[in-house]
């Protein structure tokens, strides 16, 4: 009987141990898909280990407030000044063109304020780049550092355009009036009227010159600030005394009046309503959002934290100053030139020369033509030297072709880097109107910017988050990570209302895991929520605000869903650590710098939304193929600690 009862217990243990068996095997192809998505996903976020170098270390002349304000100064204002300010204010915001480059200040302000916040943490690196792959991870800072170089190829063929143009007009437009001939019935509609071949040749003699090693002069630069400060002044003092304020109230009358005199209203920019806003409150906001081109610059500043000697205090306030004088510089100009010429009459090729004549001062557009073409040769020049460096430092991480990081051995300089910039630089030059080329630089710098704040909303949130340059150079620096490294393998927290309840009553007075996962789940719904907003408001303004009842039903659910879960984010608990500089008001004010900053990028065309789609899908190839294999952070820590990353050598 016993034997007989043990046979059968023995049965039913086999029995149960195959099917434990079996289902075990069963489930083992779903976990291994879910370990591969776990390890696919921590390739993702790994971080680059960091440590200051020597260099870092050794003495440099010290750059105090004032001489940070003036670097950030010449390092902005640009051809948005005399090119960009003419397009504007003739066909997209008439007078009010004054107000689109305040709401393009404001923006700045938002942005700026972030970018100190988010540079001083680390203020021996150089680029919003480095400071993203440090902190939030890989697949950031690929994304930051690729529309960063999309920003300053751009600029630079944006420059070269410019002087191209300011060139053509200078030599009443000779060059124009030959290309346009030749190419004009051969040029695809999205591009450019004719090819410009003297900016393809300027940014090619430039940057053959960067090849042989040529180096930014400090003198140059002094000079070239200087000439454009009497251009600058020439202008406004103009206009304060050839200006009439009859033009900021035109009327159709007017308008008709000048057709007569002209005799060819093909001649004239478009009437709109007249006034001072003619072009709607529409024309203001796409105006600011082509007017913000004018104001990139400004983030130069903070690659300078390391020669500061009060980095906390100096930062912010020579953003802050450099914002405001441009604004100024930027007021001064576009008042001066619809106040000395009627905004439908403005020449957008060549305002400022032109408005002269139009006031009877021949003479003078030849000195103001002069200045303004030597102060764009310096930019153009200037602007070619930022996209070498951060591509040689992309491909010494692995994350572009290693070819790119090679370096002449006399002269240091980035060869293949410079050259492959170059050519798409002059390919930009060639082919895109300078328009075009402004919405690009636009949306790649307002994306950068947008995401810069959003990581200075995470990071604050984050626990144990310490990148004092207080430390030693020769320990290891340690974060912890934005999320756990397995999620699944910690321990289970209570039921599901406890977990509801730390929304809003968190369990402890300084971050932790759980509350730093809430708030980087929380930022990115925000993100979204704001996008949809945006996009509502942009496309569909008079229809929300005229009360039409599912627009308007959507945007107040869209500002409640946003109000409620900005407020589940103010609950958490902040890092207490002290930090060189913090921004007020988190976390409103990064949340209304990337509504504000998005809500920008809405008001560029489709075109310009086909040509950025185009580039990040190639940039996500180049990474999905090639760089998430060779990054060296993956090659270096096939295994991140879950708790810390040290930050090694670069």
């Amino acid at each position: 009987m016993n034997r007989r009862k043990t046979t059968s217990t023995t049965t039913f243990c086999l029995h149960f141990l195959r099917n434990e068996a079996a289902d075990h095997s069963s489930s083992t192809p779903s976990r291994m898909r879910c370990q591969d998505l776990h390890q696919f996903g921590q390739k993702l976020v790994r971080r680059r280990l960091l440590e200051p170098t020597e260099d870092s270390e050794s003495p440099t002349a010290p750059l105090n407030t004032l001489k940070l304000v003036a670097f950030g100064v010449a390092s902005t204002l640009g051809a948005g000044m005399y090119i960009l300010v003419g397009e504007v204010a003739m066909f997209i915001a008439g007078p009010a063109i004054v107000i689109s480059f305040l709401v393009a200040a404001l923006s700045s302000v938002l942005s700026g304020l972030c970018y100190a916040e988010f540079g001083t943490r680390v203020s021996w690196t150089g680029s919003a780049y480095l400071y993203s792959y440090i902190s939030v991870g890989e697949l950031w800072a690929f994304i930051t550092a690729w529309n960063l170089i999309l920003s300053y190829v751009v600029v630079t063929g944006s420059m070269a355009r410019a002087w191209s143009i300011a060139f053509d007009s200078l030599i009443e437009n000779h060059i124009f009036q030959a290309l346009e001939g030749t190419f004009s019935p051969y040029m695809p509609y999205y591009l450019a009227k004719y090819p410009d071949f003297v900016a393809l040749s300027l940014v090619l003699l430039l940057t053959g010159v960067l090849v042989l090693g040529a180096r930014e002069s400090v003198l140059v630069g002094k000079i070239s600030t200087g000439i454009n400060f009497l251009v600058l002044s020439f202008i406004i003092l103009s206009g304060f005394i050839k200006g009439d304020l009859h033009n900021w109230k035109l009327t159709e009358q007017d308008y008709t009046l000048n057709t007569s005199e002209s005799g060819d209203i093909y001649s004239l920019g478009p009437l709109g309503s007249g006034g001072f806003v003619p072009f709607d409150y529409d024309g203001i906001l796409h105006g600011a959002a082509l007017c913000f081109y004018s104001f990139v610059g400004f983030d130069d500043i903070v690659t300078k934290g390391e020669e500061a000697p009060n980095p906390h205090r100096s930062i912010p306030i020579s953003i802050m100053s450099t914002v405001f004088i441009c604004f100024l510089a930027y007021f001064g100009v576009s008042a001066t030139l619809t106040l000395m010429v009627p905004y439908y009459q403005i020449q957008p090729d060549s305002p400022f020369p032109q408005a002269f004549v139009h006031v009877g001062w021949g003479p003078a557009r030849y000195v103001v033509a002069v200045g303004i073409l030597c102060f764009l040769l310096y930019r153009l020049q200037s602007s070619l030297f930022p996209v070498p460096q951060l591509i040689q430092e992309m491909a010494k991480d692995g994350l572009l072709f290693q070819g790119l990081a090679r370096t002449h051995p006399r002269t240091k300089t980035p060869i293949m880097a410079t050259v492959s910039s170059g050519i798409l630089a002059g390919i930009m030059a060639l082919l895109f109107e300078f328009s075009n080329l402004v919405d690009l630089m636009s949306i790649g710098h307002l994306l950068v910017y947008s995401l810069v704040a959003l990581f200075v909303l995470v990071l604050r949130y984050q626990p144990d988050w310490n990148l004092s340059k207080n430390e030693k150079t020769e320990d290891k620096i340690q974060m912890k990570p934005l999320v756990k490294e397995n999620p699944l393998d910690s321990e289970p927290e209570a039921g599901s209302s406890k977990t509801l309840k730390s929304l809003w009553l968190p369990v402890s007075s300084s971050p932790t895991e759980k509350s730093a996962q809430i708030v980087y789940g929380c930022a990115f719904l925000l993100v979204l929520l704001l996008i949809i907003l945006s996009l509502i408001l942009a496309q569909w303004p008079s229809q929300v605000f005229s009360g039409d009842p599912m627009l308007t039903t959507v945007a107040v659910l869209l500002l409640l869903l946003i109000t409620g879960v900005t407020v589940i984010i103010w609950r958490q608990p902040q890092d207490p650590t002290a930090l060189p500089f913090r921004v007020p008001a988190l976390p409103v004010l990064p949340l209304v710098s990337i509504f504000v900053n998005v809500y920008l990028m809405m008001q560029t065309t489709s075109g310009t939304w086909a040509l950025f789609g185009v580039w990040n899908a190639i940039g996500f190839l180049i990474y999905f193929g090639y760089g998430i294999r060779h990054s060296l952070a993956g090659n270096n820590h096939q295994q991140p600690s879950a708790t810390s990353l040290h930050l090694q050598d670069s």
